[in-house]
């Protein structure tokens, strides 16, 4: 089951939000009031769904959006005067009064949006990595005079042979020979 943050200014607010999402198995929660406290969180564990009133008692809840990794999403839930305040398009919102079957899918969306994004995001090369990839096939094609593909079709099958990721693989290849 994934974790939630549910940060509100009363606490009775975030334990009903709280027991709902954890009575129908929809996630983990963790109670705060502050953005503070929120931002210490998302620090010490990977979290998709922040949810929480628009205002938290250290400021906007719209300054918790800065922080939050691409992967999560921030769930604010309010009054609809409070939420027309938000004018971030990225920031989620629903108006109460609200049913509990709609706050549950909501948040199974957004969860469900946020390993989607982690997914693809966890499985990107960051350039240096690419560069090194780059390197090894270079260094494969002027040792054995091969074409850039038959390269990458050597570094693959050394992946593959070692159970190496490629950029790991790369790194052995180029670090052996340099």
């Amino acid at each position: 089951m994934e974790t939630v943050i549910i940060a509100f200014e009363q606490e009775k607010t975030a334990r009903q939000l709280a027991d709902l999402l954890e009575s129908t198995r929809t996630a983990h929660c963790l109670i705060c009031a502050s953005g503070d406290q929120a931002r210490r969180l998302l620090s010490r564990q990977l979290v998709f769904c922040v949810l929480c009133g628009p205002r938290l008692t250290d400021g906007p809840a719209e300054w918790l959006y800065e922080d939050l990794t691409p992967s999560c999403s921030l769930l604010l839930i309010g009054a609809q005067h409070q939420l027309d305040i938000c004018s971030n398009p990225n920031i989620y919102k629903l108006s109460t009064p609200i049913r509990r079957d709609e706050v549950v899918s909501t948040v199974r969306l957004l969860l469900q949006f946020g390993r989607r994004i982690q997914s693809i995001t966890k499985n990107r090369r960051t350039a240096g990595e690419q560069v090194l990839i780059e390197r090894a096939k270079g260094y494969l094609m002027g040792r054995h005079q091969i074409s850039e593909e038959e390269a990458h079709h050597m570094l693959q099958k050394y992946s593959m042979d070692h159970g190496l990721p490629l950029k790991e693989a790369a790194a052995q290849i180029f670090i052996k020979h340099f």
